[in-house]
């Protein structure tokens, strides 16, 4: 079944990949570094800039890493961090379902990345190399941990950047 670890992680590592184009280059209609600081920033998700080409990498580089498989642990709890904060800041409030902005598409990238990281990504994989084909279910539990720990921290540390900024901003207003 290894051709079918291989499948899946070239397609969903590849979305990834794509969709760090998108936030790092522009690339594939995306909106480029700019805009993906704009969206940051009405996101409260400071420093912008810091946090966009964060996330642009992280995508572009993690998805990466599960193409490869390499270091799947700890690149999908990377790209799980990404989807959680997706949820969070963007989809939750429009509940499941897609067709309403909802967050079904970030729960399937979720799940399968922690069954990706859970199962390993096989024979074929730079892991494998290491002898590290399969991780068991201690490295999906790691990659879900990470991926939900980092999104918290992520936007924990966003939010209190974006109020000293008003602050400051509220202080040179004086």
């Amino acid at each position: 079944m290894s051709w079918g670890r291989v499948l899946v992680r070239v397609v969903v590592g590849g979305i990834f990949v794509g969709h760090g184009l998108q936030k790092l280059k522009g690339s594939f209609g995306g909106p480029g570094l700019e805009g993906t600081e704009k969206m940051m920033e009405s996101l409260e998700m400071e420093p912008a800039r810091e946090n966009a080409l964060a996330v642009a990498l992280a995508e572009t580089g993690a998805g990466a890493g599960i193409v490869l498989g390499a270091a799947t642990p700890v690149v999908a709890g990377g790209l799980i961090g990404s989807m959680v904060t997706a949820v969070r800041k963007v989809h939750a409030k429009n509940g499941i379902w897609n067709s309403n902005g909802g967050y079904e598409y970030n729960a399937v990238l979720i799940a399968t990345l922690v069954a990706i990281a859970a199962e390993g990504p096989g024979r074929a994989s730079v892991d494998a190399m290491f002898g590290k084909s399969r991780w068991g279910g201690g490295g999906g539990l790691f990659a879900l941990l990470l991926g939900v720990g980092s999104s918290f921290a992520v936007v924990e540390m966003g939010k209190r950047a974006a109020e000293q900024k008003r602050l400051a901003d509220n202080d040179g207003e004086s």
